[in-house]
């Protein structure tokens, strides 16, 4: 008897083990490319939050949670399609994570998702056009827009009494969102951009570029690049022909690779990305430092809780569909219900599956409003020793 009690169990227990889902969900960062030394930090998070619902058994009646990852390489808009399209047709992925760079993100909604019905979470893409794009309610994001970007580095220059700036951008969707973002806000504010100038990534030598800047002046240079490459670039080339002592970085410039690069000559410059010092930024800290990764790096926080947004909704759902799913995302991003912060994941899942309600306010201060999109929240830097620092929070 004993015996056949033991194998009715295991004949259970196997039986609700097959049973279960696996859901596959896409990570679609540029691993090369102008930003690469920021995607690997990005994926982690995203892939922590995986981890954290697989390992809950709480989602959709004991599913798995597996990555997929596609290389986005943050520029190409080609090979990003290709990638997303190997995720969707061969790897069959319910959502995705991504894309991370603007223009990427954009060709991957319009040539991808929305013709699969797909659902996108991006924790990177910041362009503002990405805010009226037709997206039939696939696409969010846990990025602010960078028409909010704009007004924060406004704020920034004015508080450090700045009255003039010359401003390169990388020359794709988000170098001109974001150039056009700083410029009319800044000149609303009554400060002056000298020059308004793109430059192209990939380039050995950007003294040209450098010395049209120069020749307009300004107290600063913004730089309106990426870390990895362009960007980089134009810094080099202005420190080494002394053209300017102190830049300004928006977001895509923000990583540990670049004062490595540039040295102490970045020192006293100063710049914006998106962050929160929000008790959830401190638990996502904790989780990744346990699982060996820093959680504080730029975008990190946006990814863990891009994927976390993807799976609280399909539990919301009651389905891994992406056709399902979307329609509560911003269901689970919001008030009213019970705060769910990093680590908490298993929590807001047994709520879900009870027929409650979760605010998921996740590592960055979740809020999503209007077109699916964060309300936005900036951790203002400054290059000081060669390392970045945290001098505010906006």
């Amino acid at each position: 008897m004993k015996k056949l009690l033991i194998a009715m169990t295991l004949v259970l227990f196997t039986g609700a083990t097959a049973g279960a889902e696996t859901i596959k969900l896409g990570v679609l960062f540029g691993y090369t490319g102008p930003i690469e030394s920021l995607t690997p930090g990005m994926a982690k998070g995203a892939e922590l939050a995986m981890k954290e619902v697989s390992d809950s058994g709480a989602l959709l009646g004991g599913a798995k949670v597996v990555s997929v990852r596609g290389d986005s390489t943050c520029t190409d808009s080609a090979a990003a399609r290709a990638a997303a399209e190997r995720l969707v047709t061969s790897d069959k992925v319910n959502a995705i994570v991504g894309g991370d760079c603007s223009g990427v993100t954009i060709a991957v909604l319009k040539n991808v998702a929305l013709p699969n019905g797909v659902v996108m979470i991006s924790p990177s893409a910041t362009s503002p056009a990405l805010s009226t794009i037709k997206d039939n309610g696939l696409f969010f994001r846990t990025a602010p827009s960078d028409a909010r970007q704009g007004q924060v580095i406004t704020d920034v220059l004015k508080d450090k009494g700045v009255k003039s700036a010359a401003l390169t951008y990388t020359n794709n969707d988000y170098g001109k969102g974001l150039a056009d973002s700083i410029k009319t806000n800044f000149e609303k504010a009554g400060g002056k951009i000298t020059i308004s100038a793109a430059h192209e990534d990939g380039k050995a030598d950007y003294t040209a570029e450098v010395g049209a800047l120069s020749a307009a002046g300004g107290d600063v240079l913004i730089v309106a690049g990426y870390l990895d490459q362009g960007g980089k670039g134009i810094i080099r080339a202005a420190v080494d022909t002394g053209a300017f002592q102190t830049f300004l970085l928006p977001d895509g410039m923000i990583g540990e690779s670049l004062p490595k690069a540039i040295g102490k000559a970045l020192d006293g410059s100063y710049g914006t990305v998106p962050g929160t010092d929000s008790p959830g930024a401190a638990k996502l800290g904790a989780l990744a430092k346990k699982a060996g990764f820093k959680g504080g790096t730029p975008f990190v926080p946006e990814a863990y809780d891009a994927a976390a947004l993807i799976l609280l909704a399909m539990q919301a759902a009651g389905s891994s569909k992406s056709a399902k799913l979307k329609d509560k995302v911003m269901m689970v991003a919001n008030a009213p219900g019970e705060k769910i912060y990093p680590g908490e994941l298993a929590k807001a899942l047994k709520i879900l599956a009870k027929g409650g309600d979760v605010d998921y306010v996740g590592a960055s201060a979740v809020e999503l409003i209007g077109p699916g999109e964060s309300a936005g929240n900036y951790r203002e830097i400054l290059v000081k020793g060669g390392k970045i620092t945290t001098a505010r929070y906006r």
